[in-house]
């Protein structure tokens, strides 16, 4: 689960902005809405993070630095040689030539410990990265940091600097891959997913668990194809009996998805509570679309236990059903290894059925820059307070301006 986010100098983000999700000490001790940072943490996180804002605000914005950030460590050794590193800084004079900066601050397995022996034994993660712009767009710094649980402190695991020298812990054991890393490491590719290339076992373990990580959106926001959908539920039969069961409990109409066997190849119809005649997906609503297209991407992060990152999610989803989505994250049956959910919201409907902790808000200043704070900055916010009516007030700021 991811705790705290840092981003400077990413879109519409131009000035370094940090959002701290972790609990206060005197939230709720009896809910089912935060979970442990790690395990043996005392700090607690949300398992879902719901980002409100007018429409330009940036909310997609603090979602793509997510996405690519994950993306980078995991996945950018795919690159080609020249391609340049697919983001863009803020959209100034200023900005255009300063660098970009980026961390994110999780968990993982503490490396100092025998975990074959004691368990699974967890401290906390900071994943650091900074990039130039201008006229070369190159990685300036990465480091990945933990603090082993013996200790509490800031430890390295390994870092990249500018010169390209690498230094890592013991614990990394980098030993041998040096010579290799001067061949084949490139500026626009992270050191962890070049390694993963290289099977260096933790970069591999790294980059294998970053990889979970699923969105729709990283430069764009993307839409799975209606073929490659319906091609998930034609190859998972499993996931055609999970969506049938879920259907029938938020009814949205539909009896269930069916399956058949034709001489074209597989075809995946609906069958309808009240009509005679199966439907095909193209003749059902663009909400009963998108729903089985973004429920594969739900299901899998609460059976691995990873992220989803989701742009708008009430873009097309009743605002009926989005609660029954936020409680399968918090159900501990549902979500038994704390998978997290990210989404962006423009439906203020849904803060009566979030708490303080899941809510963050995101505005932009005259100039274009986004600011991100969370429900928890604001000072004298109580937890009975009714949320949707203070914000659709402008007590709470990040509303558009009419007028």
């Amino acid at each position: 689960m991811i705790h705290k986010i840092e981003i400077e100098n990413f879109q519409s983000i131009r000035g370094p902005q940090v959002l701290d999700l972790r609990a206060a000490a005197n939230a709720p001790k009896n809910t089912n809405r935060l979970a442990k940072c790690w395990h043996g943490s005392d700090d607690r996180v949300p398992k879902v993070v719901a980002l409100f804002g007018p429409n330009g605000s940036g909310k997609s914005n603090v979602l793509r630095a997510l996405t690519f950030t994950t993306w980078f460590i995991s996945h950018s050794f795919s690159l080609s040689p020249t391609h340049r590193i697919p983001f863009e800084p803020f959209n100034d004079e200023e900005a255009l030539e300063s660098p970009t900066r980026l961390k994110v601050w999780t968990s993982g397995v503490d490396p100092l410990v025998d975990n074959n022996q004691t368990g699974t034994i967890q401290c906390q993660y900071c994943y650091e990265l900074i990039v130039c712009n201008g006229e070369r767009r190159e990685v300036l710094n990465e480091a990945f940091f933990f603090w082993p649980s013996a200790t509490g402190r800031r430890t390295r695991l390994v870092e990249r600097f500018s010169d390209g020298s690498i230094k890592a812990a013991k614990a990394f054991e980098l030993a041998g891959y040096h010579r290799a890393l001067e061949t084949v490491l490139r500026p626009n590719a992270s050191i962890i997913s070049t390694l993963a290339q290289l099977n260096h076992p933790f970069a591999k373990k790294i980059a294998d668990r970053t990889s979970l990580v699923s969105s729709n959106i990283f430069i764009e926001k993307t839409e799975t194809s209606d073929d490659l959908a319906l091609r998930q539920y034609v190859d998972h039969p499993n996931l055609v009996s999970q969506f049938n069961r879920e259907i029938q409990r938020i009814d949205v109409g539909l009896r269930a998805l069916d399956v058949r066997s034709t001489p074209n190849g597989p075809q995946v119809l609906f069958l309808h509570e009240g009509l005679a005649v199966p439907m095909p997906f193209f003749l059902e609503s663009h909400g009963t679309q998108q729903f089985l297209k973004l429920y594969p991407m739900l299901l899998s992060a609460l059976s691995l236990g990873s992220i989803a990152i989701i742009d708008e999610l009430d873009a097309a989803i009743h605002p009926m059903i989005l609660p029954e989505i936020i409680r399968w994250f918090h159900d501990s049956k549902r979500n038994p290894n704390n998978a997290q959910l990210w989404m962006s919201c423009h439906n203020a409907s849904l803060l009566e059925d979030l708490s303080k902790d899941e809510i963050v808000f995101c505005d932009k200043d005259h100039r274009g820059r986004t600011e991100i704070y969370s429900l928890n900055d604001i000072k004298a916010v109580r937890r009975d307070d009714n949320y949707y009516k203070k914000y659709i007030g402008g007590i709470f700021g990040a509303v558009p301006q009419v007028g």
